[in-house]
């Protein structure tokens, strides 16, 4: 009982002590410099306030039925979205795993075990009354080996032994200096920046269908614009013949009318190329095989939505990939104090107890139980600097995490403000190439009939006919560009996720709890672009 008291005083002053945790306290650094404002937002603001109102489903402020439909399925049949899943679930059992350590590691070993003794060789005569009789058989030389006997009235009858043992073995690592806490601590942050890659990918994957969607649709538009140059091109060569055959025009003129309408045909044709790509890249995008995927065809006709930027001070809590750049920060702080715990001894407490080598018969009687328990601490004292290598290697990680969450607020807000600035200038971009097809088109109508009347040759109809087309495929290619650039904007900005939407501590102590978080982060929040108030730790 000594000995019970001083382990249990043992254990007291043990968890006193594992209230501290060595190592520096996780504090996130400041990131790199933040503007007041975005300089390429100038007077490119929203008309109307209720465009703030753009929810989580962000791709629905396009109102395109068919790109709703397809972003939908990202999130079920994306296969790299799927494997991001795995991995924060993969993550959040490991927090289990190393929580595990918090707590005592309880094993057994019960065994029975049946003997029996009897012996090889006995006399060959049998007693009376009270003797043994035996059975005897021939030995070896000139002995008798006994290979079986039977009791006379009241002789001595062999039977097995069985003995137990059913030993328990407790031990606990106590955490003293908090080394166990802060791996939990790391296993967590971990997972949490596990599940900001997921939101990122997710996010990243949604806006690239946007894209390659909104492309294929302006190949659409294009496609559109060279069937009805097609037609042109066709009349513009029966004419030609028909000024031919009457002596009017030129072989030349047909043979150049000709030639322009086969080069359109031609680009017609390459430009289906182009699509079915888009299209197969869409397939994937949405986890289903290219061969069984067509979407079809739909010309852009659509303007892009005002989407409000906000200020710069929110972006921090808007993106993803910035919540997973300051949880790697918080991982490798916490690893700083796992490594300078291994300059401190460790407390191992152990013990034992059970029934120990007794007759089957005896098990409910008698001073049949044994135990026996002590602490144990075991110190490095010499490890030719190993440790200090440690806690320096885990110092310039933390240093390199601190610079990539830099450098990652650097880059999203050069991508808000390349976003801003494209969508500005394309949108007057856009303006213009409107008043050059407006005029080309007047050019051509003008030509077309001099050439008609006899005072210009085809050339110039050719010449106003390629300026005319040009500028037509500009301007498709304009309104595609404002559309992708549009869906940039929205996911440089977050597309809707916020920083009050990061699995929380509990939510990433299970597999189950991990998915839940998931399950939820899958439904819209309740609105897509205000900031949150703190990150979920």
């Amino acid at each position: 009982m000594k000995s019970f008291s001083r382990l249990l005083l043992v254990s007291t002053a043990a968890s006193l002590l594992s209230g501290c945790e060595v190592g520096p306290d996780y504090v996130a650094p400041p990131p790199a410099p933040v503007p007041s404002h975005y300089k390429d937002l100038g007077n490119w603001k929203p008309a109307h306030p209720q465009d703030t109102v753009v929810r989580g489903r962000w791709w629905e402020v396009y109102h395109d039925r068919q790109l709703n439909a397809l972003e939908e399925k990202v999130n079920i049949n994306n296969q790299n979205v799927l494997e991001a899943e795995a991995n924060f679930r993969e993550a959040a059992a490991a927090v289990k795993v190393e929580a595990a350590s918090l707590f005592p590691t309880v094993t057994t070993d019960p065994a029975v075990t049946y003997s029996q003794t009897q012996p090889l060789f006995h006399s060959n005569t049998s007693t009376g009354g009270g003797g043994t009789g035996v059975a005897t058989g021939t030995g070896g030389a000139g002995g008798t080996a006994v290979v079986g006997g039977g009791s006379g009235g009241g002789g001595r009858s062999i039977s097995p032994t069985g003995v137990y043992n059913a030993p328990l073995q407790v031990t606990y690592l106590v955490d003293v200096w908090g080394q166990v806490r802060r791996a939990v601590e790391n296993s967590a942050a971990n997972a949490q920046a596990l599940f900001a890659a997921l939101e990122n990918a997710r996010l990243s994957y949604q806006g690239t269908l946007a894209q390659d969607y909104f492309t294929l649709r302006g190949l659409d538009s294009e496609a559109k614009l060279l069937n009805e140059t097609v037609v042109s091109y066709q009349k513009f060569l029966v004419l030609t013949q028909n000024r031919y055959n009457s002596g009017v025009a030129s072989r030349g003129d047909v043979a150049a009318a000709q030639t322009q309408l086969d080069q359109t045909r031609a680009q017609l044709i390459d430009l289906g190329v182009t699509r079915a790509q888009y299209s197969d890249a869409i397939a994937t995008l949405i986890g289903v095989p290219a061969s069984s995927f067509s979407l079809n065809d739909a010309p852009l006709d659509a303007e892009p939505p005002r989407i409000p930027a906000g200020v710069p001070s929110t972006l921090l809590e808007r993106r993803p990939d910035i919540a997973e750049a300051e949880r790697n920060m918080a991982a490798a702080n916490a690893e700083i104090g796992v490594q300078v715990a291994g300059y401190y001894p460790q407390l191992t407490l152990s013990g034992s107890a059970g029934l120990d080598e007794i007759a089957l018969g005896q098990v409910f009687s008698g001073p049949n139980f044994l135990w026996s328990a002590g602490p144990a601490v075991a110190q490095t004292i010499f490890d030719a600097g190993r440790t200090h290598g440690l806690v320096q290697e885990a110092t310039e990680t933390f240093n390199s995490t601190v610079a990539a969450y830099r450098q990652t607020v650097l880059t999203a807000f050069q991508q808000i403000e390349d976003a801003l600035a494209g969508l500005r200038l394309l949108e007057t971009e856009g303006a213009v190439q409107e008043s050059a097809v407006t005029g080309a088109q007047r050019s051509l109508n003008v030509t077309a009939n001099l050439y008609q009347q006899g005072v210009d040759d085809y050339l110039q109809v050719i010449t106003a006919q390629a300026i005319l087309l040009n500028d037509q495929v500009t301007a498709v290619n304009i309104r595609t560009r404002r559309m992708t650039t549009s869906v940039m904007l929205v996911e440089a900005l977050g597309g809707g996720w916020s920083t009050s939407q990061l699995a929380s501590r509990a939510d990433v102590s299970d597999v189950p709890d991990a998915q839940s978080a998931i399950d939820r982060d899958k439904q819209p929040p309740p609105a897509m672009l205000q900031p949150a108030a703190q990150l979920r730790h």
